[in-house]
């Protein structure tokens, strides 16, 4: 995958915009569109799926909505089990992070005492990946490793080497900037935030 194609799936586009996280960044990506064409995804999937298959998973766990798609085409390759996580929001909390990713109590004794890889589309700050891995260490999961299609800076990379978390993308990517609220240079040059789905 080149950046110019994973660009190309996800209408990249520059403004002033608000992640998930709380983060706010200079980069828009249409995730929901990353899936469209599944042929092309399952490519990827599969090489993502061949880079990890040394981490020896017993289950694939990915973040609702788009890294369920992609954890389930890389569970389908390495033949294991396939879970996920849903996305819950706290519009009344403060500071960054503030959305949980609980595992369906359904699914707890699938990962109890399994090794687990968790899986998304793209990382950037993390908070589906952080959230998920959580929830499954609360379900007593093995959690061994991340993996994604696409790295977006590396915001993520001291979060995962506290947990002791390898990761794994197929790509690499420095085009975006994070910035916390306060210190962020486009609401200082007050430039309108564009207010699109959560990231």
């Amino acid at each position: 995958m080149t950046r110019e194609e994973f660009f190309a799936l996800v209408n990249a586009r520059r403004g002033h915009f608000v992640y998930e996280s709380g983060y706010h960044s200079d980069l828009w990506l249409d995730l929901e569109t990353l899936c469209r064409r599944p042929a092309v995804v399952q490519r990827y999937a599969a090489e993502l799926a061949r880079s990890v298959s040394g981490w020896r998973p017993d289950v694939i766990c990915g973040p609702v909505v788009e890294g369920a798609f992609v954890g389930s085409m890389v569970a389908s390759e390495l033949a294991c089990d396939f879970v996920y996580t849903t996305r819950v929001a706290d519009p009344s909390g403060e500071g960054l992070f503030r959305v949980q990713y609980p595992l369906p109590a359904v699914l707890s004794s699938v990962v109890a005492g399994r090794r687990v890889i968790i899986v998304n589309d793209v990382i950037s700050a993390g908070s589906a990946v952080r959230g998920t891995v959580q929830s499954l260490r609360a379900a007593s999961a093995d959690v061994v490793g991340v993996a994604c299609l696409v790295s977006l800076g590396n915001a993520f990379q001291a979060y995962a080497s506290e947990q002791g978390l390898p990761v794994q993308g197929l790509l690499q990517l420095h085009d975006n900037n994070l910035w916390e609220p306060k210190a962020c240079p486009l609401c200082l040059n007050k430039v309108a935030v564009e207010n699109l789905a959560a990231h």
